[in-house]
């Protein structure tokens, strides 16, 4: 249990780790390559480490120091290593390494953690089966683990609607390179996290494979292509530095995030656009942003997080110190995350004394009256543990259950919270 200490002033230079995101990316695809990578400034967290047990096991030869990493790819055939394919509790490596499979021999079972396997997976089955790959959730839930028979990524058309995670769509693109015949995939609907899309697709034309993109709802793959060996930096993760951001704000003190692209593709850099919004002070400088924290406006606000879901616990926490009525919508999606966030947010802010509650798309928090201290359950979820430690910066006796959670994401977190204190 991690008790966190309030802090009288805050005046911070901060460093971040690399994109998870990009990381995941990166590694599948250069995984997928012809020839050898090197990957600079990647992240190396629990979630990072399952991923590449996994690629190894598919055939990749990867090797790691410190932040970098190299990798030699399997030029677009996976090895089949004939044993279950364990990724713990990450999500993203499910839904790309699902897709992956589809390009070896044989079959090969992706399974995970008790909550992966509340986690769903059917509409990336089912539209891999229309594009010609034999796949199924091996107990007929819909959930992991599932079973693909490679070798049977034939291509053609799908059509993908109301997607709940843009991560099927990724999975997709990809793959689709390898496909026997050119792959087409269309959006229908309400779809999320889009951001995260155009992140696939960057990555992908950087290791050398196109995608040609129409009114950002329909993908078209020519094959074959073939991702060749690159050299990559990876960004800083605009996901982890949301926390220190947001420090800033609550705090009303100052913090500077170094190496970090104001500009990034990374769909949560829209925080930053929130916390402006609020009353804080942004500058946006070549390779940094740095947040100066006043007086949040007061009064009735809405935000809809459709497209940057990861930063609904950062803007919750923020929403709690903050007087006035929040409407955070467009999130259903939280439910299948780490921890079904809506229940969790909900049951720790009124843990500590802020009324809030469900809806079916988000949640309503009523902020302003003045929070008490608590033991928080994280439920596992690294982003609920991180955003409830900003919290205790200001709200004595906030203590985090389980903090090694947050090694799923930032294994350096805690490390660099304290570091505000001197």
């Amino acid at each position: 249990m991690k008790a966190i200490k309030t802090i009288e002033k805050l005046d911070a230079t901060v460093t971040i780790p690399g994109s998870k995101s990009f990381t995941q990316r990166a590694l599948i695809i250069a995984s997928l390559a012809k020839g050898q990578s090197f990957l600079r400034n990647a992240l190396i967290s629990e979630d990072t480490m399952y991923l590449i047990d996994a690629l190894r096991m598919l055939g990749a030869v990867i090797l790691i120091s410190k932040e970098d990493i190299i990798v030699s790819g399997t030029d677009g055939i996976p090895q089949n290593p004939g044993k279950r394919i364990y990724v713990s509790n990450n999500g993203t490596a499910l839904r790309f390494l699902t897709t992956l499979a589809s390009l070896g021999r044989g079959p090969f079972m992706i399974d995970g953690t008790e909550r992966l396997r509340q986690r769903p997976i059917q509409p990336l089955i089912d539209a891999l089966r229309s594009l010609g790959v034999r796949c199924y959730s091996a107990h007929g839930t819909g959930y992991p683990p599932v079973t693909v028979e490679g070798g049977n990524f034939e291509g053609g058309s799908v059509t993908c609607t109301n997607i709940e995670s843009s991560q099927y769509i990724s999975s997709l693109l990809i793959g689709a390179p390898r496909a026997r015949r050119d792959v087409t995939i269309l959006m229908r609907g309400v779809n999320v996290s889009l951001p995260y899309i155009d992140m696939t697709i960057a990555v992908m034309s950087h290791f050398g494979v196109s995608v040609v993109i129409k009114n950002n709802t329909e993908y078209f793959i020519r094959t074959p292509q073939s991702y060749k060996g690159r050299k990559y930096i990876i960004e800083s993760d605009a996901s982890s530095a949301s926390y220190f951001l947001l420090a800033a704000a609550l705090c009303r003190g100052k913090v500077r995030i170094l190496n970090i692209n104001p500009h990034t593709l990374q769909g949560d850099i829209g925080f930053v656009d929130i916390l402006e919004e609020i009353g804080c002070h942004v500058e946006r400088g070549h390779n940094y942003i740095e947040v100066v924290g006043r007086k949040p406006e007061r009064g009735d606000m809405v935000f809809n997080m459709a497209h940057m879901p990861d930063m609904v616990p950062s803007l919750a926490v923020l929403s709690a110190l903050r007087p006035g009525r929040t409407k955070i919508i467009g999130v259903p999606h939280l439910r299948i995350k780490e921890s079904n966030r809506i229940a969790s947010l909900v049951a720790e802010l009124n843990r500590i004394g802020i009324p809030t509650h469900a809806m079916p798309d988000g949640l309503v928090i009523n902020g302003g009256k003045p929070p008490h201290g608590d033991e928080i359950e994280t439920y596992e979820d690294h982003r609920i543990a991180m955003s409830f430690a900003v919290a205790g910066l200001v709200v004595k006796g906030i203590t985090i259950k389980n903090e090694d959670c947050v090694a799923k994401s930032f294994p350096d977190f805690w490390h660099t919270l304290d570091g505000l204190y001197t």
